[in-house]
């Protein structure tokens, strides 16, 4: 220490005077990443803040909504001068109610109404009853189904054109000649005959929404359900008009009506009325075509059938021969068939096959190829096929799967 210089306590302040600037440079940074830390977590923290604040108007407001009083549903009645209308309301009793100018293209005869609990006054016209079960019937896709596709039917295609796709298509033609299209059609035959490939093929000739049912569909437990749905696909058909309604085996609701029948029986009698009068209800000149298709024609209630509902009744026939041959036709079409294949003769030994019956040949012939690894037909397979189909269904009926494949 003797021998230290005032040069060396220079520097030794010198290294001092860095090092504590190191020091503070150091603090310096590490308290500026610190305060933009805090201030990201700030806008972080005050957007939290914000959403929360949202959440909580929004919960708010649903637990208003939920305290506000059920309001009455009404129908209206009766229109009168000066916006006021005659409701009856679902609680009872009717009420005559003003209505406000802004409502009025809504206001009509049928429609449903909201009202206050307490004043009873009109709260908002709310949109007709519909069924989901009306709402699943329609078809928004046409059927992939032409008349080229069946075969055997050639009379029955006409009169089905004549009667439902010529009234959609032209009916100017209709009061040219001066007379009233007929309002539906009624398929009936044996099971497997084609009759619904023929309501499919005039809704794929036509632009018409298509709007499929089968009768039981109608039959429900309680009283009145029936009836509600055979008004709602009506109603359902006027909205999506041009349209065509195809009740399938309608024999479920139409058979005749007996004096002595149990309470389950006059529900399906109700319903059956009810379905006579919408068919009344509508001009036969319209946009609306209506096909019915049973295998048991025998039991049909009079009532139905009579001129002014179902004006033509179509028979769809086991086919003849040379309807055989024109069915296997279309059924082999897209097969590669043996030199030996005589459709012909197929025809003439498939005696009362039906068109589902022929369609099932096809397909059981070209199992026994693809089991021989062969991929032609043979005239083998085929009789093969007519042995194991036509001995399986001897005695009893198949499905109406029609003519129509390939």
């Amino acid at each position: 220490m003797e021998n230290e210089t005032p040069f060396d306590g220079d520097v030794k302040k010198n290294d001092e005077l860095a090092d504590l600037m190191d020091k503070h440079e150091t603090i310096e940074r590490n308290l500026t990443w610190e305060v933009r830390k805090l201030e990201k977590d700030k806008v972080l923290l005050e957007n939290e803040n914000l959403r929360l604040d949202r959440e909580v108007k929004s919960l708010k407001s649903e637990i208003n909504r939920f305290r506000t009083p059920p309001l009455v549903l009404a129908t209206i009645s009766e229109i009168l001068d000066n916006n006021k209308v005659v409701v009856k309301s679902s609680t009872g009793p009717s009420f005559l109610l003003r209505y406000s100018e802004k409502d009025a293209h809504k206001i009509e005869i049928g429609a449903r109404v909201a009202l206050n609990q307490q004043t009873f006054s009109i709260v908002d016209v709310i949109t007709s009853e519909k069924d989901p079960l009306v709402s699943g019937m329609e078809i928004e896709e046409k059927p992939d189904i032409s008349y080229e596709n069946i075969g055997g039917l050639e009379e029955q295609i006409l009169e089905t054109v004549e009667t439902v796709e010529l009234p959609l298509k032209n009916p100017e033609i209709f009061k040219e000649v001066g007379i009233t299209p007929p309002k539906g059609v009624l398929f009936y035959g044996p099971p497997g005959t084609g009759k619904t490939l023929l309501a499919k093929a005039v809704a794929h000739e036509t632009n018409a929404t298509f709007i499929k049912i089968v009768a039981s569909e109608f039959v429900k437990k309680y009283i009145g359900e029936g009836s509600r749905l055979v008004r709602g696909v009506f109603e359902l058909a006027k909205e999506k008009a041009p349209a065509i309604i195809f009740i399938d085996e309608i024999d479920a609701i139409a058979a005749k009506r007996l004096q002595g029948s149990t309470s389950g029986d006059r529900e399906v009698q109700r319903t059956l009325m009810q379905l006579l009068a919408e068919m009344d209800g509508f001009e036969a000149r319209g946009d609306i075509g209506i096909i019915a298709a049973t295998n048991r024609p025998d039991i049909l209630d009079p009532a139905l059938i009579r001129p002014g509902r179902f004006d033509r009744v179509i028979e769809v026939p086991v086919p003849d021969e040379e309807g055989k041959y024109e069915i296997l036709k279309i059924h082999t079409k897209n097969m590669t068939l043996d030199v030996d294949v005589n459709l012909k003769q197929i025809a003439a030994e498939a005696k009362d096959a039906s068109g589902a019956d022929l369609k099932a040949i096809c397909t059981e012939a070209g199992m026994f190829a693809i089991r021989e690894n062969n991929y032609k037909v043979s005239s083998q397979n085929f009789e093969d096929a007519l042995d194991k189909v036509l001995n399986k269904n001897k005695g009893h009926s198949t499905t109406d799967s029609g003519v129509m494949f390939g």
